[in-house]
């Protein structure tokens, strides 16, 4: 039997992590992936689950990777003011594509993934969301550590620490396909295309273990009508329905469909 990750309505949406988290380079934080996430979360629930977007440029892991030394505060430092202090029910920890860059070892990386999920388990009932790096194209930046393959390396240990903490787990990777043009002209960001595939892939992993996305529409299908006028399209092929004619714009009888409230 099918696993059901969370039964309720999400009420707070905490996004963790790095620049394309934050907003880059998206031409509005509407075009964000995390505002574009809430919106359809807030599409499919009766009460809007309110984002709390926490992401960082530069941002790091832990204060054991490669590039901590640079002075952004790492992950692991930030849990108690830019996560509990909101008191998350949703909560998507997005890292991986600067430890690469930065040339963090991939065991150290997912052994501090690991204790990172830990510690906020040990204060926090939310869902946690783990999605792999995002793909970018452009590796020869200075000092960078990073290539194609060692971000699919660090796309297998997320999986494999979401497998091992019993959190959802978003190949990013795979939903880019490695398109150039879902990429910023820096060819690390994520442009306004990149950045809807990223909310887009996340939604659709929520929508498919978290039933608690589909109250408003179970409930929703006791009372809609059939909306849909197919009969023009019936008759470009000689189809007609004369014995149990229907009003146009509807597709069953009249009835009352009022919502109880």
């Amino acid at each position: 039997m099918k696993k059901d990750w969370w039964d309720k309505e999400f009420h707070t949406l905490v996004t963790l992590g790095e620049s394309t988290t934050a907003g880059g380079w998206a031409d509005s934080p509407q075009k964000s992936w995390p505002s574009q996430l809430t919106r359809t979360i807030n599409e499919f629930q009766r009460v809007p689950v309110q984002l709390i977007n926490v992401g960082i440029g530069g941002n790091i892991l832990s204060p054991k990777s490669a590039g901590y030394e640079l002075g952004n505060p790492a992950a692991m430092e930030r849990l108690d003011k830019h996560v509990f202090a909101y008191k998350p029910d949703l909560l998507v920890i997005s890292y991986g594509l600067n430890d690469a860059c930065h040339g963090t070892p991939l065991e150290l990386f997912c052994s501090e993934l690991l204790a990172l999920v830990g510690l906020v388990r040990q204060t926090s009932q939310s869902l946690i969301v783990l999605p792999g790096p995002y793909y970018m194209y452009k590796f020869d930046y200075p000092d960078g550590k990073a290539t194609l393959d060692i971000f699919k390396q660090f796309n297998q240990g997320i999986a494999q620490v979401a497998e091992q903490t019993q959190c959802l787990y978003v190949d990013l990777l795979s939903a880019y396909g490695e398109a150039d043009w879902m990429v910023h002209q820096d060819g690390m960001h994520a442009n306004n295309l990149g950045h809807r595939i990223v909310a887009n892939k996340i939604f659709e992993t929520l929508a498919a273990n978290c039933s608690g996305l589909s109250l408003e529409t179970k409930e929703m299908e006791k009372y809609i009508s059939r909306w849909r006028d197919e009969r023009p399209w019936q008759r470009d092929y000689g189809v007609h329905h004369e014995k149990n004619p229907t009003p146009t714009g509807s597709c069953v009888p009249e009835r009352n469909l009022a919502r109880p409230t």
